[in-house]
């Protein structure tokens, strides 16, 4: 027999053997790649954002009357009268009329100041709804964080949904969406 013939049987037979085994090896480390990444924390991502409110009171509120006699004429006519009566009660003579006349100017002066006084004080109230815009603030969550190991390394990764306790892996790259999970 031809000895190059049977070194290359024993070669082509070693060569077979070793590509098989090879394959072998590979489908086995195929076939135990995880199906699956466990889930060691998951955190939710939230934002802030704003509602506005109307936030209503009632407040008492003083108004000034309408004045009706502003120049308060009648107050200093009143008040020359009275004022011209006491007057005349002291004295006698050209004293008399000094003091009448005299009242009477004290007695305009001091009824126009006791007007203005009680027109001053002259107020009505009147309840009042005032109204202010408020912004109250909130919370949505926008995604979780997620914390993960595959193949004894750990990872982090952000996702739309809260996943379970694990999270589905195709061709060795984790599934993160709802609507990939479900075509598995």
């Amino acid at each position: 027999m031809n000895t190059s013939l049977l070194v290359g049987g024993i070669f082509g037979a070693v060569a077979v053997t070793a590509v098989g085994s090879y394959a072998g090896y590979n489908n086995y480390v195929e076939n135990k790649k995880p199906l699956f990444a466990e889930v060691l924390e998951t955190k939710p991502v939230t934002e802030t954002y704003f509602t506005n409110r109307e936030e209503c009171y009632d407040e008492v509120v003083q108004h000034q009357a309408e004045v009706k006699d502003e120049n308060k004429i009648t107050g200093t006519i009143l008040g020359a009268v009275i004022g011209g009566v006491i007057g005349k009660q002291v004295g006698g003579g050209n004293g008399k009329k000094l003091a009448t006349v005299a009242g009477a100017a004290a007695g305009g002066y001091a009824g126009n100041k006791v007007q203005g006084n009680m027109q001053q004080k002259d107020v009505y109230t009147t309840t009042e709804r005032r109204c202010n815009t408020v912004q109250d603030p909130q919370q949505r969550v926008t995604g979780y964080s997620v914390t993960y190991k595959l193949d004894g390394e750990t990872g982090t990764v952000v996702m739309d949904h809260k996943p379970g306790n694990t999270i589905p892996v195709q061709d060795g790259q984790l599934v993160l969406n709802k609507t990939e999970t479900q075509e598995l």
